[in-house]
């Protein structure tokens, strides 16, 4: 014998189990995270909590674990995009993407913080963990300085220009116009390669040369100059560069 049921019932069903509310109560983010502690939610689940409801074709986990799953599990990768960019997805709007937009942001500034309580800059290690929250996760270029006291405590960072996908131009009044202000000592100067090739171009050679020789003639000591991506970093100190 078979048996119909009404189609709505089908749909409203459907519909109900990738509603949050409905799932098992094990296998809902929010009461996990509350039972379990936030280290035994995954990524996906995490993402789930904040965008709160997924379509009508996936539960909010598995539309997050599809998101995930283009950028190799790459919460770095997933922080470079813009709002536009995530409503491209079926199943987040703007009002998800602005969650996750600022979500992510809070995890990279949070980062910046806790590298911020160390102020003192003694290697180029120092000085990329300082500087790689500012600049790694960035889709165009752009140029900073660290400015130092006589011990090499970060007195400022100056954003000194941005630029596009493959290069910025660096305004060197404006560089050593703040360092003057700031009294700096020494100065550390850096720009990332969004395309993460870390090999210095002529005209980084240039820049490094020219800075070189300018801060000589204003006795701030010009440390290192960086190059930063998502692979590491360049250190042309450490390169004998210098």
């Amino acid at each position: 014998m078979l048996f119909y049921f009404p189609l709505y019932l089908t749909v409203a069903s459907y519909e109900n189990r990738l509603n949050i509310k409905a799932w098992a109560e094990e296998d809902r983010p929010r009461e996990k995270l509350i039972a379990q502690g936030r280290q035994a939610l995954s990524n996906a689940e995490l993402l789930a909590i904040l965008i709160r409801s997924g379509s009508r074709d996936e539960t909010a986990v598995a539309l997050c674990q599809r998101l995930l799953s283009d950028f190799d599990q790459d919460l770095n990768a997933l922080g470079k995009l813009s709002v536009g960019q995530l409503t491209r997805y079926k199943g987040i709007g703007t009002a998800k993407a602005l969650s996750i937009v600022a979500a992510l942001e809070l995890g990279r500034r949070r980062q910046s913080n806790e590298i911020r309580k160390k102020r003192q800059i003694s290697g180029s290690r120092d000085a990329f963990e300082f500087l790689s929250p500012l600049l790694c996760d960035l889709a165009h270029e752009e140029f900073v300085a660290l400015l130092l006291n006589r011990r090499n405590k970060v007195l400022f960072t100056d954003q000194i220009s941005v630029g596009g996908v493959s290069g910025t131009v660096v305004d060197m009044k404006k560089l050593f116009l703040h360092a003057v202000e700031q009294q700096a000592s020494a100065m550390i100067i850096a720009h990332n390669h969004p395309s993460g090739n870390l090999r210095p171009s002529e005209a980084d050679r240039q820049l490094t040369r020219k800075v070189k020789k300018a801060s000589e003639l204003l006795d701030i000591s010009l440390l290192d100059h960086l190059i930063v991506s998502e692979e590491g970093y360049f250190s042309f100190a450490d390169e004998g560069l210098l």
